[in-house]
């Protein structure tokens, strides 16, 4: 049996790669080869040479990477802030995106001790692979009560599997009539919904659209469908000052916004930039209906 040089396959790796289109061919490149060696990326720092079996392993994982499939779903795994969550077919892959979300839910839920104590109750929206929830609960300083709400069997399954090891309750169904032990409770409803206009569906590409759920993707035609149904769940589950951050596309920071101002029961809605500076999510203050 041979042995390979790291760095020669990942020289390979990079030139096939760039070849196929890729944006990161040295990154992507790095990632798939400790996937077909079952080590972290920083692990291969301190590997001198790998078998046939894992170069093998390494030259399928290229090839099907430069025809298109994602790095995550080929390597089973998705980093995000300090953690990294399992995913596959069937359930949508965490993007950069989103990390400025929970970067804005952390700073309010630690505003938010003084009225909550270390325990808020915090709901997670079409948690999909549990990414957002599984986040929270590992920076936040205290003892969140999370309740992450999927009604995709394939994404519960994922999201079971990524927040097991967490205080989580996972719940299964559509979130217009979850939770109703909840209502009036809440302090914080966050949410990644689908928000892509389904019109602008072959603008997308390849890896996306032919990988990642349709569900959790497309928001209606112009995006926003998810989103209109997700302000009346806000409004039955947050107690009055409770938080509700809800992503969306860059190009729905007026509508989006619109929306949640609209319904007439939040104050303070603001939108706010991702870490590229685009329109990312909107952010709205649960009113007091007293004397409503």
């Amino acid at each position: 049996m041979s042995t390979h040089r790291p760095a020669a396959l990942i020289k390979q790796g990079i030139n096939e790669l760039t070849s196929a289109g890729a944006q990161s061919p040295r990154a992507e490149a790095r990632h798939l080869l400790a996937a077909a060696a079952d080590l972290d990326p920083a692990g291969l720092a301190t590997t001198r040479e790998v078998d046939d079996a894992v170069a093998d392993r390494y030259a399928d994982l290229i090839r099907r990477r430069a025809a298109g499939e994602p790095v995550q779903y080929l390597t089973g795994r998705a980093w995000f802030r300090k953690i990294d969550v399992q995913v596959g077919p069937g359930v949508f892959i965490p993007r950069p995106e989103t990390e400025a979300v929970v970067h804005f839910a952390l700073d309010q839920l630690l505003n938010l001790r003084a009225d909550t104590g270390p325990s808020p109750v915090i709901v997670d929206l079409g948690t999909g692979s549990g990414v957002i929830a599984k986040s929270i609960l590992s920076e936040y300083p205290g003892t969140p009560r999370m309740y992450a709400v999927e009604r995709s069997p394939q994404a519960l399954e994922w999201a079971r599997r990524n927040l097991a090891d967490t205080p989580a309750t996972v719940v299964a169904g559509d979130m217009a009539d979850a939770l109703p032990q909840l209502e009036g409770k809440v302090d914080l409803v966050i949410s990644n919904p689908p928000y892509l206009p389904a019109a602008h569906a072959d603008e997308l590409p390849a890896d996306v659209l032919d990988y990642d759920p349709h569900e959790a993707l497309f928001g209606g035609d112009d995006g926003l469908e998810t989103i209109r149904g997700i302000v009346p769940v806000a409004t039955r589950l947050l107690r009055p000052g409770g938080w509700l951050i809800v992503e969306h596309d860059d190009t729905q920071g007026h509508s989006a916004a619109g929306i949640i101002s609209a319904a007439g029961r939040f104050e303070h809605v603001e939108d706010h930039p991702d870490l590229t500076g685009r329109p990312r999510f909107v952010t709205a203050i649960r009113r007091d209906d007293v004397g409503q």
